[in-house]
């Protein structure tokens, strides 16, 4: 007899397929290695968020978007602050920061998806900063997604080839499946808990 929930199917997804066995990964019909090469860290978000990689002008737009969207409210930098100033683990800095990003419709899913990846590396380099007695760097709208996480963290525009190293990193787990957490988060978020709702 099977024990937990081997065996059975908890959900379908387009958006990636794990092949522990023969040692692939496809993200949304690309195998990771391909996209991993040839695409940036903003194409593959708006793969998984669009089901498609842009043309170059949709690509140009969608960057655009998303680097519009980095600059922290005074009220997610101050849920940094104090969690930095608690000595808060980075995750729970994470999880505080990420509740006052005024996210959560339902009208506008993939506006909120963008949100947060747009503002995760200011929360994260402001967190990072802070634990070290530093100040937090302005955020910056002409840095692609990776080289902006890494000034975030560092107050320098990085090399290209650490900001490339940075964003091929990100391609690879862009998605990976559903783990035990995810499917954790589903089924809390499913039953429409209050404890994830401000």
């Amino acid at each position: 007899m099977a024990s937990g929930l081997e065996g059975v199917v908890a959900t379908t997804t387009r958006l990636s397929d794990v092949d522990g066995e023969r040692g692939r990964l496809t993200i949304v019909g690309y195998p990771v290695e391909e996209l991993a090469e040839h695409a940036t860290f903003e194409d593959v978000a708006c793969l998984l968020l669009r089901g498609r990689l842009p043309d170059r002008a949709a690509a140009a737009a969608f960057a655009r978007d998303l680097a519009a969207r980095r600059a922290l409210a005074p009220a997610t930098l101050a849920a940094v602050r104090e969690a930095a100033g608690a000595g808060a683990h980075p995750m729970a800095a994470l999880r505080m920061a990420a509740a006052t990003l005024g996210i959560g419709g339902a009208e506008e899913p993939e506006s909120d998806a963008m949100t947060v990846i747009a503002a995760l590396p200011a929360i994260v380099g402001a967190y990072w900063r802070l634990k070290r007695g530093e100040a937090p760097v302005p955020v910056r709208a002409d840095l692609s997604h990776a080289a902006h996480g890494l000034h975030q963290l560092f107050g320098a525009v990085p090399s290209a080839e650490r900001a490339r190293g940075l964003d091929t990193y990100l391609i690879t787990v862009s998605d990976h499946g559903m783990n035990a957490s995810t499917f954790t988060a589903r089924v809390i978020v499913s039953t429409r808990s209050t404890s994830f709702r401000r």
